[in-house]
């Protein structure tokens, strides 16, 4: 049927030009943002499982970087100790030496000397081995404390332990002395005491520094899969998107073909009447 008031053919026209460029905004948008889905309006439930996914990529971020605080809270106290126990290496050396008989007083008094700036130089390292305000070998030990899980529901802590003169660990007192053959048998003793105690604390922290190590490993690798996840559901395969936008322009030109043909039918209801 001709009519000049309802044009079936146009509307079906447009409908499908309509269609056509929604499926090429689509498209576009695809390959402009390398992404099939970027926002809840293209797929809500793929989008919120995606959105949830990246909140847990952001949050394993932050476990990762509490993890490097601790682990460089952890090597700062145990540089420390390295140097303590070189520190305390020499002045067992001094003190043996000065339990011998028979020294003269000048060399009992080099060696005195020598093992008193060793012995107050332990307390100088104590007290400079903070690293962002903690201190894991100090009068009150910190410690290295990281994020276990992206929930915070638990921590990996590694504690502290007091290296200051006189304590549980080195025993060496800050009136230790090899000043004489009897006093130098006597801190020759503490610091024998102080090697073997500072030996197990050192091991004790070389695995809470292994332990922080393979964790932050596992959060990278786990936010790699995370990561990888998120793409697999989201990312858009441009080679297919590629294609299809090139039939989806073919189409659209079809389809704006299609609907002059159709309006110029109602033209022809002219012929009719010549």
């Amino acid at each position: 049927m001709i009519s000049v008031n309802t044009n079936i053919g146009a509307m079906a026209a447009i409908q499908n030009l309509a269609s056509t460029n929604r499926d090429l905004q689509i498209t576009q948008n695809a390959i402009s943002t390398g992404k099939k889905v970027a926002s809840a309006k293209d797929n809500g439930a793929i989008w919120s499982i995606a959105n949830k996914m990246t909140a847990d990529v952001m949050a394993y971020g932050r476990v990762r970087e509490s993890n490097e605080r601790a682990g460089a809270i952890l090597d700062t106290a145990i540089a420390a100790s390295e140097s303590i126990m070189e520190l305390l290496n020499e002045m067992k050396g001094k003190a043996l030496a000065a339990t011998q008989p028979g020294l003269s007083a000048a060399s009992q008094a080099a060696l005195a000397a020598d093992f008193a700036q060793m012995r107050d130089q332990i307390t100088n390292v104590v007290a400079n081995a903070s690293f962002d305000g903690a201190n894991m070998v100090g009068a009150t030990p910190a410690s290295a404390i990281s994020l276990g899980d992206a929930a915070g529901g638990n921590n990996i802590t590694i504690a502290g332990a007091n290296l200051s003169l006189a304590g549980t660990v080195v025993t060496v007192t800050a009136t230790s002395a090899v000043d004489t053959a009897v006093n130098a048998a006597t801190a020759l003793g503490l610091v024998n005491a102080s090697i073997t105690n500072l030996g197990t604390q050192m091991a004790t922290w070389g695995a809470g520094s292994k332990r922080l190590d393979v964790h932050r490993e596992f959060v990278s690798k786990l936010s790699d899969a995370l990561n990888t996840g998120i793409g697999a559901i989201t990312d858009a395969d441009l080679s297919k998107e590629s294609a299809k936008l090139q039939s989806l322009q073919v189409k659209q030109q079809l389809g704006i073909q299609a609907l002059s043909i159709a309006n110029s039918s109602a033209q022809s209801a002219l012929s009719l009447f010549r």
